[in-house]
């Protein structure tokens, strides 16, 4: 899978900066354009304001300069459209809800009739393979298949651009990496849909992204663009070539300057 080059121009930040109440300038001076059907990865040290960038993006932060668009629209307009979802570190699901309830949620607060947002529920837990677990709370649940429940309350709403802070952070390495394959599955089913991915992982973020975007210390700036020009699908002997070796250390060494 590669990103067209007429594709849609998806978010748009010119000269994009925050600064908090408080003096801290979290984002400094951001220029980046994100197209249609990117996997773009952001990497940097904590508290570089990738988290920051999110806020806006979804339109729970506004810039203190500069433009942000997304979608050709505004952050919270794009959020009020149902076109934007998120996916945190924790799951957080709602521990007296069962899955099901959990995952049709979004459906829930938009108004959607009960029959639908079941149907709507059951598809996205089947994507992340959660079939046989609609009845279950999340007590009963592995992390693993946790993330998959918050993943499927994102996908319930069918978004257009899906945004993910870390989402495998907290995993053990080897979930981590069944993840990222479930995760690049869910993406290519869906081409129209542009995913925007938080980690300090550079070996994840090389493995799963389209291109990765690195920050610089605070003030948040990008440092770098390094595009991954490997097809799609890929599996895991990618881990083991001398490209993703060789893009790996180029990410590494943009994020030392």
């Amino acid at each position: 899978m590669t990103v067209a080059a007429e594709a849609k121009e998806w978010v748009k930040m010119e000269r994009l900066s925050k600064v908090y109440p408080n003096g801290t300038v979290a984002v400094q001076d951001v220029n980046l354009t994100i197209r249609e059907g990117e996997f773009l990865c952001f990497v940097g040290p904590s508290g570089c304001g990738k988290s920051t960038i999110f806020k806006m993006i979804t339109g729970l932060s506004g810039p203190t300069e500069g433009t942000l668009e997304v979608m050709g629209t505004s952050p919270k307009q794009a959020r009020k459209q149902s076109d934007t979802a998120f996916v945190f570190q924790d799951h957080t699901l709602l521990p007296w809800s069962s899955v099901i309830d959990n995952v049709s949620l979004p459906l829930a607060l938009r108004g959607v009739s009960r029959k639908a947002r079941k149907e709507e529920a059951e598809r996205a837990l089947e994507l992340v393979g959660l079939k046989d677990y609609t009845k279950a709370m999340p007590r009963q649940l592995s992390g693993g298949m946790k993330m998959r429940a918050s993943i499927a309350r994102a996908l319930v709403s069918k978004p257009k651009l899906l945004l993910m802070d870390e989402p495998f952070g907290a995993l053990d390495e080897i979930t981590r990496q069944t993840l990222q394959l479930e995760l690049l599955e869910l993406w290519r089913r869906d081409p129209r849909m542009t995913v925007l991915f938080v980690t300090h992982n550079v070996f994840e973020a090389v493995f799963l992204s389209t291109r990765v975007a690195v920050m610089t210390p605070r003030p948040g700036k990008v440092a770098a663009m390094i595009d991954v020009p490997v097809p799609f699908p890929r599996d895991e002997t990618f881990r083991t070539t001398p490209e993703f070796g060789d893009i790996v250390r180029s990410v590494s060494e943009a994020l030392k300057h």
